[in-house]
């Protein structure tokens, strides 16, 4: 049941969503007056249209200078704010992939206990190392904390192994695992010799 699930969750939600924006763009008033199966194709062509000429006009001094100051006026409706900033958060990071995280890395918060964070390539005056470490399973949120490089120890893994680990909760750690010293106390040791030898 839970591998069925892993594989077919993720296919029925994307289904649902497809679903649910062909339904959106079918019932604009504007689609009702074009022919039948004509208004869903020409109102998406018009609307990737849309996007490419906004996506161009961004590129440009004055498309920057939109951006700043619907961002400055966005940020000063308090409930707006948030909105438009977790959107636009999470857009970013759906569209620019892991090209803007840097290796994964372990750090040691509390004793015994390490958790994965990513290098962001920055660093303060001071010499510290800018880490930006994700929240389980949403990886839009999180904690930016400078910490100090010698407390930081290399995974050796991919920024995508890292992020499948942190938006599946940990449960999808590959089989191999992490490897953990472990030493046997010697009174076993003693116990299981005098065992044989007896």
């Amino acid at each position: 049941m839970a591998s069925g699930l892993v594989v077919l969750v993720p296919i029925l939600v994307i289904l649902f969503v497809l679903n649910w924006l062909y339904t959106q763009v079918a019932d604009l008033p504007i689609v009702d007056t074009l022919p039948p199966y004509y208004g869903v194709p020409v109102a998406l062509v018009v609307f990737a249209m849309l996007v490419l000429s906004v996506g161009y006009l961004m590129r440009t001094t004055v498309g920057r200078l939109f951006e700043t100051g619907l961002d400055s006026a966005m940020n000063r409706v308090p409930l707006i704010r948030i909105l438009y900033n977790a959107s636009k958060l999470a857009v970013e990071t759906a569209l620019t992939g892991t090209e803007d995280l840097q290796k994964p890395v372990r750090l040691e918060t509390w004793p015994g206990i390490r958790m994965t964070a990513f290098k962001t390539g920055q660093t303060t005056a001071d010499g510290q190392e800018v880490l930006f470490m994700p929240t389980a399973p949403n990886i839009t949120t999180g904690f930016v904390i400078e910490v100090d490089p010698d407390r930081i120890e290399e995974t050796g893994e991919s920024v995508e192994e890292a992020l499948t680990r942190i938006l599946s909760a940990g449960f999808a750690e590959d089989e191999s695992g992490i490897e953990i010293a472990v030493e046997e106390m010697g009174g076993a040791d003693e116990t299981d010799e005098d065992a044989e030898t007896g």
